[in-house]
Parts: C-alpha cells; sequence; structure tokens
C-alpha cells in the first residue's frame, strides 16, 4: 500500500511540473527544454535552508519558488532574442548550465555526494512522516497549480498566449506586448517548478545533481506532448502515464539490467504511434512544433 501512495505521491509532482510546462509550451508555443533547472533551483534552495540555517520548509518552499522564478526571467530575456529550435537550444543550455553548477559547486551542494537528511514539511508541530500526510499535501498543490493554470489560460492574458503561438507577428501587430507576456509565462511556470522541486526534495529527503538532469527536462516535456499541447488535462494523463506505465513492468520479474532499456523502447514505440496517429497528444489541441 505504501508503494502505491508512493508512486501517486511522485505522480503528483510531476503533475505540477507537466503543467507549469504545458503553460510555456503547449500554451505559448515556447518549445523550452531546460524546466528540470527550475525544480532544482527550488529543490536546493529550499532543502539548503532548512539544513544550514534551519528555516521552516514551508519559508523554503517560498523561497525556492521565488529564487526558480527569477531564474526564469534570467533565461526568458535571452529568449526574447530567439525561436524555434534556436529558443529549444538556449534553454537546453541553461538547463546544463544549471546541473553542472549543482554538480561542481561542491562547497555549496555537496556536488555528486547530493544532500542527505533534509526535514520533511510539518504542520502546526505535527511532522508529516507518514506517506499519506504527503499524498494530501501533493494534492493540495496539484489542485492549487491546476487552478491558477486555469485561470491564467482562460483569461485575455492566456488569449494572448495562444496567439503568441498561432501567429507572433500578428499579435504584436495587434498592439499587444509580445515579450513581456513570453517573460510573465517563464515566470509563472518556473514558480510552480520551483515548487514541484521543493515538494521533492522535503519528500525524498536527498537530492543529489542526477535527479535535475537534461533528460529530466526531456522526460517532462514528453509527458507534456503525450498527453496534449495546450490542455490541462492531457498533463494529468502524460504524467501518470508516463510514471506509473513503467512501475508496472516491476511485477514482471525482470532484472533492472533488462527493464530499464525496455522502459526507454516502449517510451519510444508509444511517442511514434501518438505521433503517426494523434499528433497533438491523447487530449491536446495543437500539434508540438
Amino acid at each position: 500500500m505504501e508503494y502505491l501512495l508512493h508512486i501517486l505521491v511522485i505522480t503528483g509532482i510531476y503533475i505540477i511540473l507537466a503543467l507549469s510546462l504545458n503553460l510555456i509550451v503547449g500554451y505559448t508555443g515556447l518549445p523550452a527544454l531546460g524546466h528540470a533547472a527550475f525544480s532544482a533551483m527550488g529543490a536546493y534552495a529550499s532543502s539548503l535552508l532548512a539544513l544550514n540555517l534551519g528555516i521552516s520548509p514551508w519559508i523554503g518552499l517560498v523561497v525556492g519558488a521565488v529564487l526558480a522564478s527569477s531564474l526564469g526571467v534570467v533565461i526568458a530575456f535571452p529568449a526574447l532574442r530567439l525561436k524555434g529550435d534556436y529558443l529549444a537550444l538556449g534553454t537546453f543550455g541553461a538547463g546544463l548550465i544549471v546541473y553542472s553548477v549543482a554538480k561542481n559547486w561542491v562547497a555549496l551542494t555537496r556536488g555528486p555526494m547530493g544532500l542527505p537528511g533534509i526535514p520533511g514539511f510539518s504542520i502546526a508541530g505535527f511532522e508529516l512522516s507518514e506517506i499519506w500526510s504527503y499524498l494530501i499535501l501533493v494534492t493540495v498543490f496539484v489542485l492549487l497549480t491546476y487552478f491558477v493554470i486555469g485561470r491564467v489560460v482562460n483569461s485575455p492574458f492566456g488569449r494572448i498566449l495562444r496567439g503568441i503561438r498561432e501567429d507572433e507577428i500578428a499579435t504584436q501587430a495587434m498592439g499587444k506586448d509580445v515579450n513581456r507576456h513570453k517573460v510573465l509565462v517563464f515566470v509563472i511556470g518556473a514558480f510552480f517548478a520551483g515548487i514541484a522541486g521543493s515538494l521533492y526534495a522535503h519528500y525524498i529527503t536527498f537530492i543529489d545533481p542526477s535527479s535535475f538532469t537534461v533528460m529530466e527536462s526531456i522526460t517532462i516535456l514528453l509527458m507534456v506532448v503525450f498527453g496534449g499541447m495546450g490542455s490541462l488535462g492531457g498533463s494529468f494523463v502524460g504524467a501518470a502515464t508516463l510514471v506509473i506505465f513503467p512501475e508496472l513492468l516491476r511485477f514482471l520479474g525482470m532484472p533492472s539490467s533488462v527493464a530499464a532499456p525496455l522502459r526507454q523502447m516502449i517510451y519510444g514505440l508509444l511517442l511514434v504511434i501518438l505521433m503517426l496517429k494523434r499528433p497533438q497528444g491523447i487530449l491536446g489541441k495543437y500539434r508540438f512544433r
């Protein structure tokens, strides 16, 4: 039972990441490949504040999310001068930089040794030590993320984002500040990714750079593409499918040396079939460009 609850907690964290990336990629059409960098910022900031300064994880969560948003601004401004494949490469490079800093700044992050003993959340003196309590906590943040991003995409602001995705020049010709909206969408997406990173760190109680590689960013992007671009429901479907389905292979009794490559092969097969039969994803409205 605890194993099932653990999978649901991890699924919830990935849903937050998929929702936040869908806002950038699915609704605004900005090909971002460095989303794990934002969750790394949230995770490391929250963990270091708790471990080194004894600051409450709740305060660390907010600080980590704000710092992740600041990183979003740093990445967004150079991205204003890039489009298409060049923007994807730029965000890819930013993800590599954050990963390299986490891996090599040993004095701060302990590098590959990671940060052990990260304290968990507590409410009114009650420490959330049980998995079910973390499941409730993550569910609350999933609903909060869904509500906020849902309000954003269904507002006039969201209509401008869709306009940028469909025809940036036409949107700019209508007098809309395209660059401002691009920066803001990176800030919002990075903020919720930072929250997801902080939740992950205080739940697992250990983080190291291997949790925030570029492949992690690609996995989150696959969840968005698989579930559907421009669909909040698709983020739920994509994250749940790509987190839960590979775990089913564990029950086949195969050794890890076989299960891991098989998992990647199944990922590839699913994506090939999806791109051929339904390029916009399971619940998507737009095709990946």
